[in-house]
């Protein structure tokens, strides 16, 4: 993690690590409120008699709330990968044209792999909305929708793993005169339950990213689905490469769900449409 953080800068300044903040800043918002909104609607309608939900019937809200986020989240997931990804493609492919030389605008490179003619448009810094129309162009609305069974099989097991571990340590903050848990308990039973679900299907966002990315370095391999992903990654780079990024991802999923869960668990959103009526 340090080391990344150390080249990324080196190579693409301090702004280089919020790349694809535009789109997360965009998108995330309608995301969590379905993710949450979901969830809320699945408990009601599992709910019987105003008895408590067992754990098989909380894990089916979860369940779900996960495929109905995927409408906004793999087209999110698609466009943040391209322009994250886009300081060390450009870094590969100008590693490749030292290496190359002359050579390189006649070489015919793999398919996926950029050659020497596509690198200075390559190398410009992509924007979420050239990335967007030249996916509708050249694919149509399938092409933001590339990995789509990839995310729903990482985001369906962690809404299933994060909602009722949220609602179970969430209800210990309760006490037995309020209806709700305080802010403070809310947000550190979000923090917990978001990276340790984070963190169990790390595996999954392993393998979704590789197959949402759609141009690859020098010597890269390509993967034709899940399952192809899967297979290469374990013989190339072992079992411990489906953990990879799993602290990173702890670090980021747990602030954000606990900050979303507790804003939403204390009735923020409820208050503000409160003006509307």
């Amino acid at each position: 993690m340090r080391d990344c953080l150390v080249k990324t800068i080196r190579s693409e300044g301090f702004f280089g690590m919020y790349r694809g903040a535009a789109v997360n800043l965009t998108l995330v918002t309608p995301e969590k409120a379905i993710k949450l909104a979901a969830n809320d609607f699945f408990r009601q309608l599992l709910a019987q008699d105003g008895k408590e939900l067992t754990l098989v019937r909380e894990m089916i809200a979860g369940c779900g709330a996960g495929t109905c986020q995927v409408v906004v989240t793999s087209p999110m997931e698609m466009l943040k990968i391209q322009l994250q990804d886009a300081g060390r493609l450009a870094a590969h492919q100008q590693k490749a044209l030292r290496q190359d030389g002359p050579a390189a605008p006649t070489s015919h490179p793999p398919p996926g792999q950029p050659n020497a003619a596509e690198s200075t448009a390559a190398s410009k810094r992509p924007s979420a909305t050239l990335i967007a129309r030249e996916l509708l162009q050249t694919q149509g609305l399938a092409g933001l929708y590339k990995g789509l069974g990839a995310t729903l099989l990482r985001d369906v097991p962690f809404s299933i793993i994060y909602f009722p571990l949220f609602a179970n340590i969430n209800k210990l903050g309760q006490k037995p005169q309020a209806e709700k848990a305080s802010f403070l308990h809310s947000f550190m039973s979000g923090c917990v339950a978001g990276s340790v679900a984070a963190v169990a299907v790390t595996p999954l966002d392993v393998l979704k990213t590789r197959v949402q990315t759609l141009k690859k370095g020098l010597g890269e391999d390509t993967y034709n689905g899940i399952v192809d992903c899967a297979r290469k990654v374990w013989i190339h780079e072992g079992p411990a490469a489906f953990m990879k990024g799993a602290g990173c991802r702890a670090l980021v999923i747990a602030p954000l769900f606990g900050i979303a869960q507790g804003v939403y668990f204390i009735g923020i959103g409820e208050y503000i449409l409160g003006f509307f009526h």
